[in-house]
């Protein structure tokens, strides 16, 4: 017999009574009692930070999750639902910094980094029973009392293991890369602290000249807005699709090659220059050029002062040729390394410190602070004849969060993984995986995956998890560390925690005669903590292997589409 509905349901309080019945029951746990000797079906639930309240995006993926889990269950299968927390990295110190009033890493160094992470440790679950109560409230059966967290030692012993497959493959190295970096707190930033302070500037905007080794008559004109970057050029790139010429100037005579598209840069009418020849910017390929400065003529050798090509020349700004300062910019680096100018082992054309002052390979303007260095190197550029316009330009820049400086774009040291090798294999295996929409495996994520990049899995922060090398002083002998056996053994320490308060004194004996190697400062990318949560989160190798190995990998993830670059 069918039940009447009542035409005034009170659809809140129905809710609240099934809610009430499932807790008496224990229906959830009693469920997974019910299936635990079924076929397996395997579902990764992404780990939030707790250091905030929950939004619309959790609520929406977390009832995917539930869905999409409960219909496996129904179906016959076993399914843990284990929910996770993000415990790590920059949103967390984000708050401490503002709660205590940390501008850089000397106020840490005056704290002392175990106390500095006791701070962190102190608010990471802070809005757990938020988090908690609404999603409980929303319907969503998912296990909180067996949860798992980033920071749990157990985790972080997995995510060495999984670090020290890699090492022991060759795929980590040590190289540079191009970040964000504030001089007034001698560190970098995230892409994240990079974007919280923009501000309007008027910058210095210059036009100069590169006379061609074949013909000096003839010169490429580049556009900058950093000046100070100039002594560092290695290249000049231009895009090969595009139309360019080479004009004669009506008022000095001299011959200049720019993008067609961008003549206006350089001249308000036509009637100020000649029209020379016309030509595909590909056409001035290899073209090599007398530099500005001699600072570094000895890289000549790897065949830099020479015209690459690359599409992210656009025509919207500038003369269409673009100076490049490979470890001062991030397309630079990409470009130079792409033509072979710079290798991923060279020594870093870099001659700025963590203060922004020149170093002595400068020697014209050596101790001087980048930004102060712009009108010194603009005059001598002037005096050498190699000044076509100077003007001054406004735009949006980044400015240190912190300390309220601007911020320059500078090589650092970084560990990397390496990727760009299997980028083949990683389409192949991604061609296998079932999207919904199913557009995003060609498009967003496949496409990034085809221009997948050698990863910088290191960061210069306290609060992570720390990356298990230790080294001697010239780098030339490196152990990785795998798990905190392997550890306590070679150093013959006892360990009972994994975060740098806990291991950066620890020290083990060099096989090489090399005295005693030290750990390496940084602590891993908190999405390297992320991505290895499938064997992180049940303690893999060290726990659970066969029910691991039995389970893996996922058969089902829901995120948001932020994520699909992400873990």
């Amino acid at each position: 017999m069918i039940q009447q509905v009542p035409d005034n349901i009170n659809f809140p309080e129905a809710e609240e009574k099934i809610l009430q019945l499932w807790n008496t029951l224990n229906c959830f746990q009693e469920c997974l009692k019910q299936s635990k000797n079924k076929p397996r079906f395997t579902f990764y639930d992404g780990p939030p930070f707790a250091t905030g309240l929950p939004h619309y995006g959790h609520i929406l993926a977390g009832t995917i999750k539930d869905i999409v889990t409960r219909f496996a269950h129904q179906s016959g299968f076993h399914v843990d639902r284990r929910f996770g927390w993000d415990c790590h990295g920059l949103p967390v110190e984000y708050e401490i910094d503002k709660a205590l009033g940390i501008k850089g890493p000397e106020d840490v160094a005056k704290m002392g980094i175990a106390e500095y992470n006791r701070n962190c440790r102190g608010i990471v679950m802070r809005y757990s029973q938020e988090w908690r109560t609404s999603v409980t409230r929303l319907g969503r059966w998912i296990d909180f009392d067996n949860d798992y967290k980033t920071l749990y030692p157990e985790f972080m012993e997995s995510v060495w293991w999984v670090f020290k497959q890699l090492y022991d493959k060759g795929l980590v190295y040590r190289g540079v890369k191009v970040m964000p970096f504030s001089t007034a707190c001698n560190t970098p930033l995230s892409n994240f602290e990079s974007h919280q302070n923009y501000k309007d500037v008027q910058d210095p905007s210059v036009i100069v000249t590169f006379p061609l080794e074949d013909d000096e008559s003839i010169s490429l004109v580049a556009w900058t807005t950093t000046p100070w970057t100039l002594p560092s050029n290695l290249a000049l790139c231009v895009n090969p699709d595009l139309q360019y010429v080479k004009v004669k100037d009506q008022n000095t005579g001299k011959k200049f090659i720019l993008m067609e598209a961008r003549l206006a840069s350089l001249y308000k009418s036509e009637s100020e220059y000649e029209v020379l020849d016309r030509f595909p910017g590909v056409t001035l390929k290899g073209k090599k050029y007398k530099p500005l400065f001699n600072y570094f003529i000895k890289c000549r050798e790897n065949g830099a002062f020479s015209v690459v090509t690359d599409n992210y020349v656009k025509e919207e700004e500038g003369t269409g040729v673009v100076h490049q300062a490979p470890y001062f910019g991030a397309d630079d680096y990409r470009v130079c390394m792409d033509f072979n100018i710079i290798q991923k082992d060279s020594v870093p054309v870099c001659p700025v410190d963590a203060s922004g002052c020149f170093t002595a390979e400068v020697t014209d303007f050596s101790g001087q602070y980048v930004k102060d260095a712009d009108k010194n190197i603009i005059k001598v550029l002037k005096e050498r004849g190699r000044l076509v316009h100077i003007s001054t330009f406004k735009h949006s820049y980044p400015f240190c969060w912190r300390s309220d400086t601007p911020l320059i774009y500078k090589a650092v040291p970084s560990w990397f993984v390496r990727v760009e090798h299997m980028v083949e294999k990683l389409l192949e295996n991604n061609s296998q995986c079932y999207w919904v929409p199913d557009f995003v495996r060609e498009k967003r994520f496949g496409n990034w995956l085809r221009d997948a990049r050698d990863w910088a899995i290191s960061r210069n922060r306290y609060w992570g998890t720390p990356i298990p090398l230790w080294v001697s002083d010239d780098f030339e002998e490196v152990v990785c560390i795998g798990s905190v056996a392997e550890l306590e053994e070679l150093s013959g320490v006892k360990i009972t925690d994994l975060h740098r308060e806990s291991v950066d004194h620890i020290t083990i004996p060099s096989c090489c005669g090399k005295g005693v190697l030290h750990r390496v400062s940084e602590v891993f990318d908190c999405w390297f903590e992320s991505g290895s949560m499938p064997y992180a989160q049940v303690h893999y190798p060290f726990e659970n292997k066969r029910e691991f190995e039995d389970a893996f990998p996922a058969d089902f993830i829901a995120e948001g589409i932020d994520q699909t670059r992400g873990w």
